[in-house]
């Protein structure tokens, strides 16, 4: 493959509906790949969930962006709570075109077509309650607080605050 690169990416996959039954046109739809930021999904997540008129969102990942996308929605259901969640596994395919490069292509050789499937995933996250019939359903948890040996952690504006600065 040194003697060939890539043309184009296309996305057999795009313009099919999401994977969910009885979901609100309002959805919130968060596309996660492999670079996204953590920090800057949880943010943009956090403020549509704790609005009103919102009650739905939903994380789509495929690759090396899955791993992304179920820390994000762990994250978020920690720190709103009382969310229902419906997980889909399924498969992505990528069609990409490959062709020849160098300026001294002695027999031009016609352009390679691949198809690859990767793993996705689509995780919706609700206030309201959804079928606990369907097919990857998880309830809402109860986060009681659980006390781990003798340790107490501080919340994350305690902690900044409470580190110790040296002194010269």
């Amino acid at each position: 493959m040194e003697n060939f690169r890539r043309v184009r990416t296309t996305d057999e996959d795009d313009g099919k509906p999401l994977p969910f039954i009885n979901i609100c046109p309002s959805v919130v739809k968060m596309r996660v790949k492999e670079g996204s930021k953590i920090r800057n999904l949880i943010g943009y997540a956090m403020s549509h969930m704790l609005s009103e008129g919102t009650g739905q969102i939903v994380f789509s990942a495929y690759g090396r962006g899955v791993t992304k996308a179920v820390t994000c929605v762990e994250i978020l259901k920690r720190q709103i709570g009382g969310l229902h969640q419906v997980t889909k596994v399924q498969y992505k395919t990528l069609q990409e075109v490959w062709e020849q490069k160098g300026p001294n292509v002695h027999q031009p050789a016609p352009c390679l077509t691949v198809q690859k499937n990767y793993p996705s995933i689509c995780i919706l996250l609700s206030k309201e309650p959804l079928d606990p019939h369907e097919e990857g359903y998880q309830p809402p948890q109860s986060l009681a607080p659980i006390e781990i040996g003798k340790r107490t952690f501080l919340s994350p504006v305690k902690q900044c605050t409470a580190k110790k600065r040296k002194e010269k």
